[in-house]
């Protein structure tokens, strides 16, 4: 009797702390939290990824405080959208998309 061998199922990549997506033509920003450095005792850290058709790449970090200081990328430092970021950030954060 020959057995039948199940490849594991390929891991969701939903299941990689992801909160969920907003965009602004033409940037598609997902908005992440970093389990690994996840710890009672500290703040959540998040980043924000962009993907403007040259594939996604982080832009910001920040932690989770009450007077966070967001960490932006390249061509992000300073950029105009960088509040609208932000804001819709804390909206993905309060009442994610992946839940």
């Amino acid at each position: 009797m020959a057995e039948t061998a199940f490849a594991e199922p390929e891991p969701d990549p939903r299941d990689d702390g992801w909160l969920g997506d907003f965009h602004r033509e033409p940037a598609v920003f997902s908005v992440f939290r970093e389990d690994a450095t996840a710890h009672p005792l500290t703040a959540t850290e998040h980043r924000i990824e962009c993907n403007d058709g040259a594939g996604p790449r982080v832009i910001c970090r920040f932690f989770d405080e009450p007077d966070p200081t967001p960490e932006w990328f390249g061509a992000w430092k300073n950029d105009e959208w960088c509040p609208w970021i932000l804001e819709q950030t804390r909206r993905l954060i309060a009442d994610p998309e992946n839940t």
